[in-house]
């Protein structure tokens, strides 16, 4: 618990749930860390053994981080945390999301009931970057990359789709390609539970 109790472990962890990253990717992605609070964090998760340094193969042959065997097993734990986080009384479903965040949340948040005989392949275009969503009779898988054939496309901002998902309001800011159908279908899989009881002592 004290590795990703420390502050940035856990946004660190999730950006790189869905692949390797660049420095500077894992920089713009997480909100508000500096250079060097990322160079310390990142240097502590490799020295913990949750994450390692790998150099791509050509014509790429840049370094990027990912997470270990070990690191990648944080992965279930942090959907069972964002599914209790969302019942938070100060929860905002209309907070920044990076595009990772936003698809990680797409598969944990997804209703089981409401996805029971489903099967689509959505293609979203997050800030620039590919991204799909598919579901095969209720199994849903998440990933970064471009999909073939889509039912759906959806491009955007990821906080704007977030909140388009989420908040459930039309965005000048987000396009939609597709079945109307399909697109209120697919956001209707993502109710948000009840607010937890606020208590005070």
């Amino acid at each position: 618990m004290d590795i990703i109790g420390e502050r940035w472990a856990v946004p660190v962890m999730r950006e790189l749930m869905l692949g390797p990253r660049r420095f500077s990717e894992l920089k713009t992605s997480i909100n508000g860390i500096s250079a060097n609070a990322l160079t310390r964090r990142l240097a502590r998760l490799e020295e913990v053994g949750a994450i390692l340094r790998e150099v791509l193969p050509p014509p790429a042959s840049v370094q990027v981080y990912a997470l270990t065997a070990w690191g990648a097993e944080l992965g279930p734990v942090l959907q069972a945390l964002g599914r209790w986080a969302v019942r938070s009384p100060e929860h905002d479903p209309t907070r920044p999301f990076s595009p990772t965040s936003l698809m990680l949340s797409l598969r944990a948040m997804a209703s089981a009931e409401a996805l029971h005989g489903m099967s689509a392949a959505i293609r979203f275009v997050l800030n620039g970057e590919d991204f799909f969503w598919r579901c095969e009779d209720g199994a849903v898988a998440v990933g970064r990359g471009e999909i073939e054939s889509p039912d759906l496309t959806v491009s955007g901002n990821s906080s704007a789709v977030a909140a388009a998902i989420y908040g459930g309001a039309d965005s000048a800011d987000v396009s939609v390609e597709g079945e109307d159908a399909l697109w209120a279908r697919f956001r209707a899989l993502f109710t948000l539970p009840p607010k937890a009881p606020l208590v005070r002592g």
